[in-house]
């Protein structure tokens, strides 16, 4: 791996290429136990986004234009799954490289995570600010209180935060310039206008237990874009860890879609 990349993996047996880009602070590791349920259908590429696991030396900026070029550049033409902050990446990606993107599957992400007087469905602008001041003073206890959230709610939240703090450092810990930038990423994105101009198939996944993204954020999203909407009753942020059964189920008429 070059400097001015991120890390990719590859995984898996079958002939359905699949990209996967993990949420913030975490690595493509993240996505072990739904790897293996699509390992016989799909190639995965896991990707590590700039600053984190394989690629925390990686120079090149957490910026969607630069990370969707050197994906794109990377992988060949594919579905892309973007979980929480990688949705960020993976629906820039299919609204502005559609011949590289064969659809588009977003799990529990969303097009602005930031609530606004019109998109009511998001954090509180404060919160963010509040997490950006505990990054600055303490950047472990804030990822450790965010892998929290990302489990509240969910009927295997127990099992599913000790796999997320295993998983936490298992590839070295994150740049934690890279978390800053991530957070200010998430804060300030708005993606919203490219649901109008979205050409392929879509998948919007929610839990409906989740404390951080709304289910109706991606009920709304997947309306406006005419994509398909499946809300996974049992689940929180990270459905793909204790529910990865569900999530895998949920994928097969994007994954028939996309062939």
């Amino acid at each position: 791996m070059s400097a001015d990349t991120p890390s990719i993996e590859t995984r898996g047996r079958g002939t359905q290429p699949l990209v996967l880009i993990h949420g913030w602070a975490m690595h493509g590791g993240v996505f072990a136990p739904l790897v293996e349920k699509l390992a016989e259908r799909c190639t995965l590429y896991l990707v590590d986004l700039p600053g984190h696991g394989h690629a925390r030396a990686s120079t090149l900026p957490l910026e969607l234009d630069a990370v969707v070029a050197a994906i794109a550049a990377a992988t060949p033409a594919a579905i892309w799954l973007g979980w929480s902050l990688g949705g960020l990446f993976a629906l820039h990606a299919a609204a502005t490289r559609p011949a590289q993107v064969r659809a588009l599957a977003m799990v529990c992400a969303t097009p602005r995570f930031v609530a606004a007087p019109d998109w009511p469905h998001g954090m509180a602008p404060a919160t963010f600010e509040t997490f950006a001041a505990d990054l600055d003073r303490d950047w472990r206890a804030t990822v450790e209180r965010f892998l929290a959230l990302e489990v509240l709610g969910d009927t295997r939240a127990q099992a599913d935060l000790r796999r997320l703090r295993a998983d936490l450092f298992a590839r070295g810990e994150p740049d934690p310039a890279a978390l800053a930038a991530g957070l200010a990423l998430l804060a300030r994105s708005d993606l919203r206008s490219l649901l109008h101009e979205l050409a392929v198939p879509s998948l919007w996944i929610a839990g409906r237990r989740d404390r951080l993204v709304p289910s109706a954020a991606l009920h709304a999203a997947a309306t406006v874009c005419g994509g398909a909407f499946v809300e996974l009753e049992h689940a929180a942020h990270a459905p793909f860890l204790g529910h990865a059964d569900a999530v895998a189920t949920a994928l097969v008429p994007l994954l028939d879609a996309g062939a």
